[in-house]
C-alpha cells in the first residue's frame, strides 16, 4: 500500500538474500512476519525473529540479510 504520507510493503527473502546498506529520509519499522534476519543499523547488528519489530531511524545507514527464508512487513512514515 502506498499513500502520500507513507507506505506498507511486504518483502520475501530467500536464505542469504540481502539489501545492501542504505539510508532513508524517513523512519521505518520492520515487523518480521516469518523467519529471521540480521539487521544492521548504524553499524550495530541485531537478530530479528518472527513476531519481533525493529525501528530504523531516518538518515542512519541500515541493511539486512535473511539468515533463513523470511518475510517482513516494512512500514515507512513520511
Amino acid at each position: 500500500m502506498k499513500k502520500q504520507n507513507g507506505n506498507i510493503t511486504l518483502f520475501a527473502f530467500d536464505k542469504d538474500e540481502s539489501l545492501t546498506e542504505h539510508t532513508s529520509p524517513y523512519e521505518a519499522a520492520v515487523y518480521m512476519v516469518d523467519g529471521e534476519m540480521k539487521i544492521t543499523i548504524g553499524g550495530n547488528p541485531y537478530n530479528v525473529k518472527a513476531g519481533e519489530i525493529m525501528v530504523m531511524p531516518a538518515n542512519i545507514p541500515h541493511g539486512l540479510k535473511a539468515t533463513v527464508k523470511s518475510k517482513m512487513l516494512l512500514t515507512m512514515i513520511k
